[in-house]
C-alpha cells in the first residue's frame, strides 16, 4: 500500500470520527479499512453501520494503515472519504443572515495546530456555529489528524478557507456583522457584551493572538474573565468559554 493518497481521496482516523461520519449518513465515505486481526468490540458497530449504508470494509495491516497516517493513532479504524470540500464564503454568509437567529461565524485566524483547529471546529458546531473560516496560508488544514480531533465534526459545520483575513473581514462588515476579536488583556468581559446581533468571532493564532491585520477590522476586543491565577486557556476552550455565553444569551 503506497503511504500517499490521490488528490481526490482523504482519510478519517479513529472508531469516533469514523462512527460520527457514519451516523451523519456523509455520503463522501467511499470505504472503511479495519486491522487485521482487530477484535470485533467498537468495531462491530462500524461493521453493522456500513453494512447497513453499503460501504465496503477492507481489512489492512496495521503497517500499511501507518504508512498511509504517519504520526497519526488510528486506532485500527480508518474512513476513505473524498477530499474535504470547501464551502464558498457566500454560502457561510447567506446561511448566517437567513437563519432565524442572529448569524455566528467563527474565525480561525491562522490556527497552527490540526489538533486545536479539529477541537475548534468540533465546539463551533456543538454551539451552533453557522460557519467556520480559515486562512488558505499559514494556518492547519483539514487533515487526518484535524478530522480526528474533530471527531468527525466537520460533517456538520461548513468550513470555507479565503486568501486574505482582512478582506474576508471587511466583506463581513459590509454585510453588517460585528467583527469581535479575543485577547486576556481586553477591558470589555464576554458576560458584559451584547451577543444579540450578527458576530463574527476571531480566534487567534496560539502564540501570537488575534493578527494586527484582523484586529483593525475589530468592532470590539472581549476577554474570558480570569477566577484564579491561570493565565491563559487552549484556544478551543476559549471558544467554548466564549460560544456557551453567546448560546446563553440569545436563547435568554
Amino acid at each position: 500500500m503506497p503511504n500517499t493518497m490521490p488528490n481526490t481521496q482523504s482519510l478519517i482516523p479513529g472508531f469516533h470520527g469514523v462512527r460520527e461520519a457514519l451516523l451523519n449518513g456523509d455520503p463522501a465515505i467511499r470505504e472503511i479499512w479495519v486491522a487485521s486481526g482487530k477484535r470485533p468490540g467498537r468495531a462491530g458497530e462500524i461493521f453493522r453501520l456500513a453494512k447497513k449504508m453499503d460501504i465496503p470494509v477492507s481489512f489492512k495491516h496495521s503497517t500499511d494503515m501507518d504508512r498511509c497516517l504517519p504520526n497519526t493513532v488510528h486506532q485500527g479504524i480508518v474512513g476513505v472519504t473524498e477530499a474535504f470540500a470547501y464551502t464558498d464564503l457566500e454560502q457561510v454568509m447567506e446561511k448566517a443572515l437567513q437563519d432565524d437567529i442572529y448569524g455566528l461565524i467563527v474565525v480561525a485566524d491562522h490556527i497552527a495546530d490540526q489538533g486545536n483547529l479539529g477541537s475548534l471546529i468540533r465546539t463551533s458546531a456543538f454551539f451552533g456555529a453557522h460557519g467556520i473560516v480559515l486562512p488558505a496560508d499559514r494556518s492547519a488544514r483539514i487533515g487526518p489528524d484535524m478530522r480526528k480531533r474533530s471527531a468527525g465534526a466537520s460533517v456538520h459545520i461548513p468550513v470555507a478557507k479565503v486568501v486574505n483575513i482582512a478582506r474576508t473581514l471587511e466583506l463581513l462588515t459590509k454585510k453588517g456583522f460585528w467583527i469581535i476579536g479575543t485577547s486576556g488583556q481586553a477591558s470589555t468581559s464576554i458576560y458584559q457584551f451584547d451577543w444579540n446581533r450578527h458576530v463574527v468571532l476571531v480566534m487567534g493564532n496560539e502564540q501570537k493572538g488575534v493578527s494586527r491585520a484582523a484586529l483593525k477590522w475589530c468592532h470590539e476586543i472581549v476577554a474570558i474573565p480570569a477566577q484564579s491565577e491561570v493565565e491563559s486557556l487552549n484556544v478551543s476552550v476559549s471558544a467554548g468559554a466564549i460560544l456557551s455565553e453567546i448560546v446563553r444569551q440569545r436563547n435568554g
